[in-house]
């Protein structure tokens, strides 16, 4: 009775993490569930054993066997819950495409590893942590090759942001398309190297939604960007419509009439 109490014991620790992202979710339940039913298997195989091991002259009293089969209905039942915990996951990750559905028509800004060269322009992000002596912006191709070296005038601390004009360090102009990732490097006055961080930055308005990964994926200036790498959204600026407005005034003579 010792090993079939330590199993259910077991059993009963196994529970589901509390979890931050839907997919991350939906993991830890299933590992949960395979948790619980390879203890279920388990339980059952000792109970099984013990029934056809006991002594004869001491069988296993009733009211043990009963306590014993209503735990094991209680896993079971952990088990169904479980898996209606990983459907209602499931049908929270389906709402990520109604949000990239409202989206839709709008102007986006989104961060992302890369950025992807249109119209002879990228545009990147960069932080660093403190004011430096000398920062070195270099963009590199898909290849990892340094097609361009920008030495910044900007040093100070904080946010900036820099639009490449698509040419490399020869003057020659690259073709769009391809797409390039910022390296940031910044030394200190004592030299030491001061943190920083670089991204691409992407802005248009969004053409396309596609979840056929499960994952929601938006169009912006024929790019695919992932949804949760939006920043920003906005409606677009509607055409000005100039409304000249011609007023005509009509002045009717007064008459006096002389008596």
């Amino acid at each position: 009775m010792t090993s079939t109490a330590s199993t259910y014991a077991q059993i009963n620790n196994a529970n589901v993490s509390s979890v931050t992202t839907s997919t991350n979710a939906v993991d830890k339940i299933n590992k949960s569930r395979t948790s619980l039913a390879t203890n279920e298997q388990t339980f059952l195989k000792l109970l099984t054993t013990q029934l056809k091991n006991q002594d004869p002259l001491q069988p296993t009293d009733t009211a043990q066997m009963t306590s014993q089969i209503t735990q094991m209905t209680g896993v079971e039942q952990q088990l169904v819950t479980n898996d209606l915990l990983a459907a209602l996951v499931g049908m929270n990750t389906g709402s990520g495409l109604s949000e990239a559905v409202g989206m839709m028509d709008k102007l986006v800004t989104a961060e992302t590893p890369t950025s992807t060269l249109k119209d002879k322009e990228a545009t990147f992000v960069y932080s660093q942590a403190g004011a430096a002596t000398s920062v070195k912006v270099e963009i590199t191709n898909a290849a990892g090759k340094v097609v361009r070296t920008i030495t910044p005038d900007d040093l100070k601390s904080g946010s900036h942001t820099y639009k490449w004009d698509g040419k490399d360090d020869r003057g020659v102009q690259l073709e769009d398309g391809g797409a390039y990732t910022a390296k940031v490097t910044a030394s200190a006055a004592d030299g030491k190297a001061i943190t920083t961080k670089s991204a691409g930055r992407i802005q248009g308005v969004v053409t396309a939604i596609d979840n056929s990964t499960g994952k929601s994926m938006l169009t912006i200036n024929g790019t695919q960007v992932a949804l949760d790498l939006v920043i920003g959204v906005t409606n677009p600026l509607a055409p000005a419509v100039a409304a000249n407005a011609t007023t005509t005034t009509t002045t009717t003579p007064n008459t006096a009439a002389a008596a």
